[in-house]
């Protein structure tokens, strides 16, 4: 037998009443006071190895006992996602004028590949990982799977929260575009440089970076008019920026509306990968998981 720290317990006991009120229709107590004991564990030992949490849960049994709870626990329960996802958006110190990012993130072991895609709310620099989805593949995700995670997040949260969303040069595409007009969601995503953009007023094609190209680092310009990017009618911005090895280059983004908008609320897509490291390497080290089962 092993005793508990006080302080420890009262952490424990301090989240209890949240989960519950969240999980208590649908799971008995013992389940969430496991929750809890774990998400405290999460915060002491900072990995999601099993074995290390199991050691760091308050709890007055012994290390094998909690790992078997945990084994059990993971092996036969199936978590109701959207009940975690209201869980940490009640939590939220902001609910409205939402920007959301959109990013996704690998890693592999052995020769799994774990793949997940992920919506989270940007928030003083960095994201809420609020919705996500594992991709049955590897490599970037496509249109439908991204439109269904943001329907997912409308149907449990509503549009009216959200300003809008932001996202790299991956989350592009006519229908991806096109779903986003349709469903009046603004955003702000770039796009490759060397894209073909269409003047509708004349029909001309011209390259994204022949809009852009007269500017210096540290200078941005946006454009009042619409222009087709793969056939969808977008608003471009742009600005010339120093890359991750200090090469400066061109950063353009379609948006919905507000273009003059665009490059500042575009700084904040990096808040998702900000939550990207805090769950890695730099945090809680998830690509030590050994869990090959994708539920």
């Amino acid at each position: 037998m092993k005793t508990t720290n006080f302080k420890d317990s009262v952490k424990v006991n301090q989240i209890l009443p949240i989960m519950q009120e969240h999980f208590g229709q649908s799971m008995n107590l013992a389940r969430i006071k496991l929750m809890a004991l774990l998400l405290h564990a999460l915060c002491v030992v900072q990995t999601v190895s099993l074995h290390k949490l199991a050691d760091a849960m308050p709890t007055a049994v012994d290390k094998d006992s909690n790992l078997r709870r945990l084994q059990r626990f993971f092996a036969k329960y199936v978590l109701d996602l959207d009940i975690i996802a209201r869980m940490i958006f009640s939590l939220l110190p902001v609910k409205t004028g939402l920007v959301l990012s959109m990013d996704r993130t690998n890693w592999k072991f052995g020769e799994f590949n774990i793949n997940i895609l992920m919506l989270g709310i940007t928030y003083k620099g960095i994201a809420f990982p609020l919705i996500f989805s594992l991709l049955p593949k590897r490599g970037n995700s496509n249109w439908e799977e991204r439109k269904k995670i943001m329907e997912r997040f409308i149907r449990l949260f509503g549009a009216e929260c959200i300003d809008c969303l932001v996202a790299d040069r991956e989350f592009i595409g006519k229908e991806w575009t096109g779903w986003l007009n349709s469903r009046r969601i603004r955003y702000y995503i770039r796009i490759r440089q060397n894209f073909w953009i269409v003047k509708p007023s004349t029909g001309e094609r011209i390259r994204a970076w022949w809009l852009f190209n007269d500017l210096k680092v540290g200078q941005e310009k946006f454009f009042h008019t619409l222009f087709l990017h793969k056939g969808e009618y977008v608003y471009l911005a742009g600005s010339r920026i120093k890359n991750s090895d200090g090469v400066p280059e061109l950063q353009i983004l379609i948006c919905f509306n507000r273009p003059e908008d665009a490059v500042l609320t575009y700084k904040k897509r990096w808040e998702i990968e900000t939550a990207f490291r805090a769950m890695k390497s730099s945090g809680f080290n998830i690509e030590d998981t050994h869990m090959r089962d994708m539920d």
